[in-house]
């Protein structure tokens, strides 16, 4: 994937997907956000979402934190591996503004890459 865009391959879509990542998934988290992901058969990471309205009750806050995710991963795609990632969010994450979203997302991110070397 070269160009930075966010097209429908790069999305985790059917319960199937969602169900493969949860069987055996690695875990890395924050008190605010937490990725759940495994290794792939496809040449690019996958993103999905399973952020719970008991988590995040209104909808247009699960709206912010998905875009702000979004738009994090379209614009590191190139650097992650071959993942399905499914991320979910807490409800601390609410209080958070976008910046300090992404510092965390940056952070997790490392945490990320760091855990795919240490497989290999």
């Amino acid at each position: 994937m070269n160009q930075l865009s966010f097209d429908r391959e790069l999305r985790l879509l059917t319960p199937s997907h969602f169900n493969h990542v949860f069987s055996q998934s690695v875990r890395v988290g924050s008190p605010y956000i937490t990725f759940v992901f495994r290794n792939n058969h496809v040449d690019h990471p996958r993103l999905g979402f399973a952020i719970a309205k008991k988590q995040v009750k209104r909808a247009h806050e699960r709206n912010r934190l998905k875009r702000v995710i979004r738009e994090d991963f379209r614009l590191r795609q190139n650097q992650i591996p071959a993942v399905d990632i499914i991320v979910m969010a807490r409800t601390a994450a609410v209080a958070l503004d976008n910046k300090e979203i992404r510092t965390i997302l940056d952070k997790l991110w490392q945490r990320l890459l760091s855990g795919q070397k240490n497989k290999n």
